[in-house]
């Protein structure tokens, strides 16, 4: 078992508040999200598209697995995911994740390509979160 974090700071209310992600990894060290980078396109970045980087890496690489079993080897794969956030009664819920992908891959049929490629979609651990129990726990610090 692998476990991955990452840690949000946030400060003030919803509109006008802000916040801070950090990963484990360092790659993001206190990037700043708010409302703005979410619903305005302001500099930052937001939930939303963190899902869509996660999808579209996480299913390219999955496809990148199918392919090596199959005896195949990409020259190059590109994946774009657009990740749709709805308004859901007072607020908001992900609907979707679109993928979008482009690929050069020596020797394959088209059939084959497109059993590997819906097969990665299904079985990426990504794809899978998105249809996943949700667990919490919850702290409450007095004070």
């Amino acid at each position: 078992m692998i476990d991955r974090k990452a840690h949000a700071v946030w400060q003030g209310n919803g509109k006008s508040g802000t916040g801070h992600l950090t990963t484990q990894s360092g790659v993001l060290k206190d990037q700043p999200y708010g409302f703005n980078t979410r619903f305005e396109d302001k500099p930052g970045t937001n939930p939303e598209e963190l899902i869509a980087a996660a999808h579209a890496g996480c299913f390219t690489m999955a496809l990148a697995f199918q392919l090596q079993e199959a005896g195949f080897a990409a020259t190059e794969m590109t994946t774009e995911s657009i990740v749709t956030l709805d308004k859901e009664g007072a607020g908001f819920k992900v609907s979707k994740s679109a993928l979008t992908l482009t690929a050069s891959i020596p020797d394959i049929d088209q059939a084959t390509f497109d059993e590997l490629a819906h097969a990665a979609e299904k079985n990426c651990p990504i794809s899978k979160l998105l249809n996943a129990e949700i667990t919490l726990k919850a702290t409450l610090k007095q004070g």
